[in-house]
């Protein structure tokens, strides 16, 4: 991923500050925006150079935390003087008539592993959320020597992955970040990790594809793909060019079924690790900026029914009332086609662009309605939870009755992580099944909470709705695609209780 010598003409040291009126944060880090050379300028033989120079920018992180013993186990039952006489009393103390034999669960210590970028001499290290998030103590290994320091949180950002971590230390060798805007398709990269705590691993590959979304991993997706192997343990490594220079932090991999690294990987580009470090270093949290739509993709029949030019943009699905977007007028139907000047190609690109806007900043949207375009203004808010809350259709937070005793949800971040569902694993996820439905019966085609319909009568669905429409009307039994637990099969269920 990296291979050429960065060259120190063009290196540079900036205070990272996007807005001049707040004060700059209290370290220093490098960047260098020089564009790669991307011409065949012959074979390259090694990557050790390269590997050499930014290998000590990559520390290891090793967690522990506490977790509590399971009381699930304990039933009604205990009562029983045979289960009493084994067990002893449910609430662990001791029955002087039935001494406990077997002692009670006890809370025991669960340790973690990742990896983090150094990104200023004074102990700034960037990670991956969910590498530190519920990490009672964080223990840092620097270097060859690894050096051991305690880590401290100084913020996290779940909705992007990432967290800052701070160790007393001075003078390391800080990673120099690049414009991740500028990586290209193809382009050469290097992953630096400590996978399965095989300390310091070197993996390389390209970039397989760019602004990544809906991947169901995190709320604000735009993340940098690549072949390079990542596997568990170099979340919160990093993904460097050819020159060295962090491009992203690695996130993410798919992995049906567990069963390893099958070449996509995901990276969370530096870009945005930047701002969510800047945000956390001078406010202590993320600030972003609401707007109060809910928006959705532009597809082709869209565009045409719409009488647009191209499939492009973001379409207003709906406007949460007393929101800047109600404010300025924003209607359902409007398609928003540029912000502050920026081209919307998407809803992700919206998303993140509204996010990294300052609350009380006047934002500009050019938008599609009736037919010609339009220039609207909207004064922004800050997010919170409950503005995001009240921005979710009702439609969207409940469960619909897909079959009989089968209802089923939206794909979402959280459904995921309950059910362990990959991030490639696309359509509509069965949140409960009723025991006396035919979809329970004992078989090959019973289904199951946690399984995830990809195709009703062979059409591929991706939503509730989708769903819906496609078995409605439909006889006799119904022909599902499931994937179940990494195993993709064909289930027949019926259409009817009958």
């Amino acid at each position: 991923m990296f291979v050429f010598f960065l060259n120190d003409s063009a290196k540079s040291l900036n205070w990272f500050s996007q807005n001049k009126e707040t004060k700059p944060i209290p370290f220093q880090f490098q960047t260098d925006n020089t564009p790669i050379q991307r011409q065949n300028t012959g074979l390259i033989s090694s990557f050790a150079p390269i590997v050499k120079k930014v290998a000590p920018s990559v520390v290891e992180i090793f967690t522990t935390q506490k977790v509590k013993a399971p009381e699930g186990w304990i039933f009604p039952f205990f009562n029983d003087p045979f289960f009493r006489r084994f067990f002893g009393p449910p609430d662990g103390g001791e029955d002087q008539n039935n001494p406990r034999i077997f002692p009670m669960p006890k809370p025991r210590k669960q340790t973690g592993l990742g990896s983090g970028v150094i990104v200023s001499p004074e102990g700034y290290i960037l990670t991956n959320n969910h590498v530190v998030d519920v990490a009672e103590e964080i223990k840092v290994l620097v270097g060859e020597q690894k050096k051991e320091f305690a880590g401290k949180i100084i913020g996290k950002d779940p909705l992007t992955d990432i967290a800052l971590v701070k160790i007393e230390a001075s003078g390391l060798p800080s990673i120099v970040f690049t414009d991740s805007d500028l990586v290209e398709v193809g382009d050469i990269v290097l992953a630096i990790g400590n996978p399965f705590a095989l300390t310091q691993t070197v993996t390389m590959g390209i970039v397989s594809g760019k602004g990544r979304k809906d991947i169901g991993i995190e709320e604000y997706e735009d993340f940098i793909q690549t072949d390079a192997a990542i596997n568990p343990g170099n979340s919160g490594g990093a993904l460097v060019d050819i020159q060295g220079r962090l491009v992203g932090i690695n996130t993410a991999i798919v992995s049906p079924g567990r069963v390893g690294n099958l070449g996509i990987g995901f990276a969370v580009p530096s870009n945005m690790a930047r701002y969510v470090m800047d945000q956390i270093v001078k406010n202590g949290r993320v600030i972003r900026g609401f707007l109060g739509v809910t928006i959705s993709e532009v597809t082709p029949d869209l565009a045409q029914a719409f009488k647009l030019p191209e499939a492009t943009g973001a379409l207003v699905e709906q406007v949460s009332p007393g929101t800047p977007a109600d404010q300025a007028g924003m209607k359902a139907g409007d398609v928003i086609l540029e912000y502050n000047g920026q081209k919307v190609t998407d809803p992700r690109s919206l998303r993140l662009a509204v996010s990294q806007t300052p609350p009380g900043s006047k934002a500009t949207l050019k938008i599609w309605r009736d037919g010609k375009e339009k220039i609207i203004q909207a004064v922004l808010k800050e997010r919170t939870p409950e503005d995001v809350s009240a921005n979710v259709p009702k439609q969207q937070e409940e469960n619909s009755t897909f079959l009989p005793g089968v209802e089923i949800a939206d794909l979402n971040r959280m459904v995921r992580q309950q059910f362990e569902i990959p991030p490639d694993v696309q359509g509509v996820v069965i949140v409960s099944v009723d025991p006396e439905s035919p979809a329970a019966k004992p078989g090959r085609n019973s289904l199951q909470p946690g399984d995830v319909i990809l195709e009703v009568q062979h059409r591929p669905v991706r939503t509730v709705q989708e769903a819906l429409q496609a078995v409605k009307g439909t006889s006799g039994n119904v022909l599902l695609r499931v994937w179940s637990k990494g195993i993709t099969h064909f289930v027949v269920v019926p259409r009817s209780n009958k």
